[in-house]
């Protein structure tokens, strides 16, 4: 598999290399040893989501507070999809940038989020089914919600028509908002969870 990192630092897309004959297809989504190994990040899942949308469904931006935190490694099973990652790490030298990657059934690619990354997808295809693992269980009333449509954020989506947006998205404050109210990680927390020290 190919790893390579993105223009968010910690975020990384996964390519993997198929193994083809004539009944198909083989490859690895992830071998935790090889991306620990490439990225000097553990990724060890203990939940994993599914989510399924209609075409031109947005769905993000999502995180998660530190603590608890959460890193995800996001792969489409089933149709396609525009996957976007936005660096909400306060004090990052990135903060507010961003990351576009077609996610694809037949690719077999993900995108590793890290903790304090923001993540969202707009479905390219009907009935699009995405797998997410994630590195810890869901705790209630941790998730961080950014606008996926903050004018500051100018975020690259793609649609022709205005897509379909959950309530809780679309009055989801913006990068400031989330900023003015604290609620964002920082750079040092990120990477202090991304990098725990072991005594």
């Amino acid at each position: 598999m190919r790893i390579a990192e993105t223009a968010v630092p910690g975020a990384y897309v996964v390519t993997p290399e198929p193994i083809t004959d004539e009944r198909g297809n083989f490859y690895e989504a992830l071998r935790s040893v090889e991306f620990e190994a490439v990225t000097g990040r553990p990724f060890v899942p203990v939940q994993i989501n599914y989510s399924v949308s209609r075409r031109n469904t947005l769905r993000g931006i999502h995180s998660v507070a530190i603590p608890p935190s959460q890193a995800k490694y996001v792969t489409c099973v089933r149709g396609a999809l525009r996957d976007v990652v936005v660096d909400l790490r306060v004090g990052s030298p990135t903060f507010g940038h961003h990351e576009t990657t077609v996610l694809n059934a037949g690719s077999g690619r993900s995108v590793y989020v890290p903790e304090g990354v923001g993540h969202g997808f707009l479905t390219l295809t009907d009935d699009a089914c995405v797998c997410y693992a994630l590195s810890s269980a869901h705790v209630p009333g941790t998730q961080i919600d950014i606008n996926p449509l903050d004018r500051d954020l100018a975020l690259p989506w793609g649609f022709a028509e205005p897509p379909l947006l959950s309530e809780k998205d679309s009055s989801a404050p913006t990068v400031a908002e989330a900023m003015s109210a604290g609620t964002l990680a920082t750079w040092s927390e990120a990477n202090v969870r991304a990098h725990p020290v072991t005594l």
